[in-house]
């Protein structure tokens, strides 16, 4: 088990991606703190998963939550070796003509902001403790972006920026800064990204942009956060890894 005796935090964690991580991490061996903004379904992921999970309600657009995330982590099981921020949201695919501040605020809240609390409270925790891993889920859109889609892609822009930045400048801390950029999946969200309805033929025109010829699942990008946050990375830092089936290329 390659995160065996890790403590790790998940955001987002109560579905999508982070639910897949958060059961993949305590598969691997680590106690994970599950944490989302929907406490009854960071609760259920958490009782699913049994062992030493446990839930947290937290909004990753308030430092005062996210610190209090990070407490109750070192609270409950008396270190923290990985931070997942995975928590996201997204604008509906449209004209960035027709997106409205507020939208714009609260994406780049969830999206890039979050990612700053994080830090601030964080990195002294794991200066504190001699090291940690980071990982930052970012997106395919920061680098290969789709139309309709603008303001969501800038904001995995400066995640896959901020990523690349922290980890230049965190190393010598002993603490690692990784990003992963998925491409799309069946996960909530996705009638959000989708450029239409959500049809059998609107995912089809997805699919065929992914050489290997389907949608990203949480398992896939759970598994690219498993490799990066255990020792088998130890010499990585400041990759923002493609689990894209192709589509970047």
């Amino acid at each position: 088990m390659k995160l065996k005796d890790k403590v790790a935090v998940v955001t987002g964690a109560g579905g999508g991606y982070g639910e897949g991580i958060a059961h993949y991490f305590a598969e691997q061996g680590a106690k994970v703190l599950v944490a989302d903004i929907r406490e009854d379904a960071a609760n259920k992921v958490a009782a699913d998963i049994g062992g030493d999970a446990s839930a947290i309600h937290v909004d990753v657009t308030s430092g005062e939550s996210t610190k209090a995330m990070i407490d109750a982590a070192m609270d409950r099981y008396g270190k923290l070796d990985i931070l997942v921020n995975n928590a996201g949201t997204t604008h509906k695919n449209q004209s960035m003509l027709e997106i409205d501040e507020a939208t714009f605020d609260k994406v780049y809240a969830v999206n890039v902001k979050s990612i700053y609390h994080a830090a601030m409270h964080v990195v002294p925790v794991f200066e504190k403790l001699g090291g940690g891993v980071i990982i930052n889920i970012a997106s395919t859109a920061g680098i290969r972006p789709r139309p309709g889609l603008t303001w969501y892609n800038g904001s995995k822009g400066a995640v896959i920026a901020i990523t690349k930045s922290m980890a230049v400048e965190l190393a010598d801390r002993k603490i690692r800064v990784c990003g992963i950029n998925p491409v799309m999946g069946a996960t909530g969200l996705i009638d959000q990204f989708l450029p239409g309805e959500d049809t059998p033929e609107t995912r089809a025109k997805i699919v065929s942009g992914i050489p290997l010829g389907r949608l990203s699942t949480p398992l896939d990008i759970a598994k690219g956060c498993g490799f990066l946050a255990s020792d088998e990375a130890e010499f990585i830092t400041g990759v923002c890894l493609e689990v894209d089936g192709g589509r970047c290329i």
